[in-house]
């Protein structure tokens, strides 16, 4: 879910990361060597404390998202659930084959060339310092599996409420270093990135990339809303036509808000005027906010995609289709936070053979938040069209009274 109360004074993020990537950019190519060490030994410092939270945030989010599942209305639970993750991997897939497609005829071979010569003129910071995680990612993504799914199952019935309450007053505490140190200070560790590469002398050939990137990630965000609201007015005998057209408060407040949380009032109205249910619309609308992410699914996997091919990696079906299946249950619940998706994504990063800290992923980074409001207003439109599928199974195969 992609959450942000941003502040009422200055600037968002996505306006500083673009001064960030600016002055970056200004410094790599005309200031002294040694001030773009300097930034870079910054940028280390923050990367390391990153490494750092980064397999705590696994823990605390995901261990809530499956957790909170169970809070819910069994098969109709069940059934939502199906339908958005099945929503979110189809979107995946469709975004791999699209990029795989298209992409390859702008990554030409001067720009992988351009990178690929990128260590030729090799420059660091002055000094490191390792902070060593309390856990491997890996171990922290089967713990965080294995307690929300057991909190999940056993909540209520063979366990009270108090490993759920730690594990989410954890997930407080990571939401709140979230948003006062790792937010405010990832335009430096960006701005370190793009200072680092134009010195190297690889920042344009991927910028050239970027903005044909961005152009198609929202292309594709609009195509699956007309498939999905087509799907879903055809299966319940509703108007597709009249369904998006109620949708557009809800996609522009996604927009302006950039927050799915934000979003939730005006998307219950959006469902309201689409004829669905009062019991399934203020049951399936907040639900979605938290487990249905296609249009984050489509803009993550359009940017990977981009970026193997950037750095000549493996970009093979095979070596993403792993990387969308289980990140479509990481999404569950993504932290409050703008771009919070990405960072939900970056510790799964090494299965497609990106390392989850580092030039590429701050690159990544870079790429999502940068268009992350166009993914959240298609990840609640999204949730409208699910609902009405949704009212539709209820009403045919549930009866009101086993609701609850």
């Amino acid at each position: 879910m992609e959450e942000s109360k941003k502040s009422k004074k200055g600037l968002g993020l996505v306006p500083r990361l673009i001064i960030a990537i600016i002055i970056g950019i200004l410094i790599g190519k005309y200031c002294p060597s040694f001030v773009t060490s300097i930034l870079i030994t910054a940028s280390d410092l923050f990367k390391q404390f990153l490494m750092f939270i980064i397999p705590l945030m696994v823990v605390a989010f995901v261990t809530m998202g499956i957790a909170d599942l169970s809070q819910g209305a069994g098969k109709l639970l069940a059934f939502t659930a199906a339908v958005s993750y099945a929503s979110t991997l189809l979107a995946g897939s469709a975004a791999y084959a699209v990029a795989s497609t298209f992409f390859p005829s702008f990554v030409n071979e001067e720009v992988v060339a351009k990178v690929a010569s990128a260590s030729d003129k090799a420059i660091s910071g002055y000094f490191s310092l390792t902070i060593t995680p309390l856990l491997e990612t890996t171990a922290a993504v089967a713990l965080a599996f294995v307690l929300g799914v057991c909190i999940s199952t056993m909540r209520g019935k063979e366990i009270g409420d108090a490993l759920y309450n730690v594990i989410k007053e954890f997930a407080e505490i990571i939401t709140k270093v979230l948003g006062r140190v790792i937010i405010p200070l990832l335009p430096l560790y960006i701005c370190g990135t793009f200072a680092k590469m134009t010195y190297q002398g690889t920042t344009f050939a991927i910028m050239s990339v970027l903005w044909k990137v961005f152009l198609i990630v929202i292309l594709l965000h609009l195509i699956y809303l007309l498939a999905a609201f087509g799907l879903a007015g055809i299966l319940t005998k509703r108007n597709p036509v009249t369904m998006l057209k109620n949708q557009v408060p809800g996609y522009l407040t996604a927009i302006g808000t950039q927050s799915s949380a934000a979003t939730i009032p005006v998307n219950i109205k959006c469902a309201e005027s689409n004829g669905i249910s009062e019991e399934i619309r203020n049951f399936v609308i907040p639900l979605c906010a938290n487990i249905h992410m296609a249009g984050s699914m489509i803009t993550i996997t359009c940017c990977v995609t981009a970026t193997l091919l950037i750095y000549g990696m493996s970009h093979g079906f095979l070596t993403l289709f792993p990387f969308i299946c289980v990140l479509g249950i990481a999404l569950v619940a993504s932290p409050g936070a703008p771009g919070g998706s990405i960072f939900t994504a970056t510790p799964f990063f090494p299965i497609v053979g990106i390392p989850a800290v580092g030039d590429i992923a701050s690159l990544l980074q870079a790429m999502y938040i940068a268009q992350d409001s166009f993914g959240t207003a298609c990840n609640v439109s999204g949730d409208n069209a699910i609902s009405a599928l949704v009212d539709m199974y209820y009403h045919k195969y549930i009866k009101k009274d086993n609701l609850g």
